[in-house]
This record gives structure tokens, sequence and C-alpha cells, in this order.
């Protein structure tokens, strides 16, 4: 699937990246900015941080694209059907999960050989999901009917499906050492928590408008939640249950993730760009404006490179050393 090698693998140069500072955190600059043409119109993205593979859903074109970070190239296209969404790795047992929201099916996908080993029901509008690689467990939620699905990663079956609080769940994710999970919605604006041993739903907390991106620091226990509506970043405490902080941001957020070793959070809300937070202070620490309107953001936990899709264009950005 290699191209043309300035179409594959374009370096940006980020010399003006000052002149695109936010007036809430200095500007910020990375070792390097590689851009990846992929087609289509790549929506999320998940990181084998083993690997070094990343994984993108196209719901255009019905694959997953599969980019080898470490030499910035389109590695495979996965044709799978459908509209795929989300997207999970397990990287204990390197499988790759994704979820069909209009079948309400999560796919398995061998992250050795790219083939789809099995596709499990998941419930109506299953359209977010997240690992428990500790448990070997997956949870799947629906926009459309607020159902979680408690899934077995390695015998591939649907073990539960769980009645969710609110009409529908936006997104999840997993706290495997304290047995919770935690899934935005838009519609009551709020984070709901899911007690994994108890396998109910027991509290819910108050965020920002319309959250719709959530990442949990595992060390600390710190949520934060990308609100979709409101120019802010929630940071929930799981141990008192409430929003303690929220972090302002340029624009509108919709997705996050957290590098688990520094504690340090990326979010789409940057100025056409990412902005960069630190989990500990909850302060903005630099913004990196990438030209355009970012959509999903992940991130290698080994080589720290934030992934950032922009569906409008079909590419993805692979941001080294920011």
């Amino acid at each position: 699937m290699r191209g043309p090698e300035l179409s594959r693998r374009a370096l940006l140069t980020l010399a003006a990246a000052g002149a695109s500072a936010v007036a809430f955190a200095p500007a910020a600059r990375a070792e390097k900015v590689l851009l990846i043409e992929v087609g289509g119109a790549p929506e999320a993205v998940a990181v084998n941080s083993v690997t070094g593979f990343a994984y993108l859903t196209d719901p255009e074109t019905g694959s997953i694209i599969v980019i080898d970070s470490r030499t910035a190239t389109v590695g495979a296209v996965i044709p799978v059907g459908g509209e795929p969404a989300d997207v999970a790795v397990d990287t204990v047992t390197n499988r790759v999960f994704v979820t069909n929201p209009p079948a309400g099916t999560v796919l398995v996908i061998d992250g050795l050989t790219n083939d789809v080993v099995s596709v499990l029901p998941a419930g109506p509008g299953a359209s977010s999901i997240d690992v428990d690689e500790q448990a070997n467990r997956l949870y799947a939620v629906s926009a459309e009917t607020g159902m979680l699905a408690v899934i077995d990663g390695v015998g591939c079956r649907l073990l539960k499906l769980v009645p969710g609080p609110t009409p529908g769940l936006s997104s999840i994710s997993v706290d495997s050492g304290r047995e919770l999970a935690y899934c935005t919605s838009t519609s009551t604006d709020s984070l709901e928590v899911f007690d994994i041993g108890a396998e109910k739903f027991t509290d819910g907390v108050q965020v920002g408008k319309s959250p719709t991106g959530v990442a949990v620091h595992r060390a600390s226990g710190t949520v934060f939640v990308a609100n979709s509506a409101i120019h802010h970043l929630s940071v929930v405490d799981s141990a008192a249950r409430k929003e303690t902080a929220t972090v302002l941001l340029r624009s509108e957020s919709s997705a996050v993730a957290i590098h688990q070793g520094s504690n340090t959070v990326y979010t789409n809300g940057g100025p056409n760009g990412v902005a960069r937070i630190d989990g500990l202070t909850n302060a903005l620490t630099g913004a990196l404006s990438l030209g355009v309107n970012p959509g999903a953001v992940a991130l290698d936990q080994r080589s720290k490179t934030v992934f950032v899709t922009d569906p409008l264009h079909g590419r993805v950005s692979l941001i080294k050393d920011f």
C-alpha cells in the first residue's frame, strides 16, 4: 500500500508554530510531524505500543487501516464491511477489536495476520470500546441505547448486556486496577461509573456539556473528559466521584489520550491542532497547530508518539516528541 514517497511520508516543518499559539498556553514544537495519506475518512485510532502498529477505522470504506509507525507507512488495509467506528487493542494477546454500530457487533482481528477471526454480538448500536488487559475482557457501549456489553476477549463471546443509566453512552475508558469503567453521556452531560466487579452502574458525575471522549490515568485514577460543546476539559476525581477542575481550551474537544508514564494528557482542543496538559497540575503546557481540525487522538506508550486523525482530508499525523 505504499504510494509515492512524498504522499505517504510528507514531513511537516513547524517553524511557524509560534504564530498559531493560543492565549492560554505557549506554542509548542515537536521534533517532527509525519503526515500519512490514507484516503477515505479515518475516524478512530488505537496503537499497539508493543508492536508499533496503529489501527484506524474508516466507516466510509468499511475498512481498517494499519499504520506501521516505525516506517510511517500504511502497512495494510483490512476490509471488514459495515461502518467500523471505534477500535481498541489488547497488547497482551495482540488482538484488535472494532465496533460496527449498524450491526451491533464487535469484530476481532488477529494483530499478527490481520485476519478477522470472529464477529461478536454487542447489542444494538455498540459504538465505543475499551479493553481490560488484566482480565481479558472487553467493554463496549452503545450511543443508541446506553447498553454496556461485557465480552470475553480470549474466548470471543458475549458474557452480559447491562442496561445503562442514560439513553446513550458515547465513550468508555477502563481502569483495570480499580475495576471501574467510565462512560460519557452526551444526553445527560455526565460521566457514568460502572463497577466491573458488581457488574452495575453505581455513580454519575456531572461534567461539561456534551462529553464525548474519556481517558483515565491508571496510577492516580484521575479521569479526563473531553467536552464537545464547551471550551474546557473536565478533570474528575475517581475517589471523590466529582469534577474537581476544568482546563480551559481554545476550542471544543472530542478526544483525549494520556501518556501513562508521564501523566501527560493530549486532546484535540487546540487551535486547529493538539493541546498538551500536565495531568498532575492540570496546567495547559503547550499547543501544537496542525493547520486542520483534528479528529481522534491516540498514543504509543513506549515512544510517546501522538497519533491524530484527519477525517476531512483522509490523513493521519504522527507527532514525535511533543
